[in-house]
């Protein structure tokens, strides 16, 4: 039953062309997203180093691996809004 009601649902919103809609907002929300917690990562980074300034390097590296994480999810996330709109 829940079935039905998400296929009839689903046919609604693809008749009306917001499929298209949700997919840019779906990208658009996945790469704000990661704009702010790389931002977070950067600031919380920063105020560490200037804690500690003899620990940088190691600050500096778990920074950039944990950014390259948050990147990643993003770009996942953009490219399967963008996958959604041909399929």
């Amino acid at each position: 039953m829940l079935g039905m009601i998400l296929a009839q649902a689903t046919e609604a919103v693809m008749s009306l062309g917001l499929d298209k809609l949700g997919a840019c907002l779906g990208a658009a929300i996945a790469a704000i997203g990661a704009g702010i917690g790389i931002g977070k990562i950067g600031a919380a980074a920063m105020e560490a180093i200037a804690r500690q300034p003899e620990s940088t390097g190691d600050i500096r590296s778990n920074m950039i691996v944990i950014a390259a994480l948050v990147e990643g999810v993003a770009l996942f996330g953009v490219i399967v809004c963008i996958l959604s709109l041909f399929i």
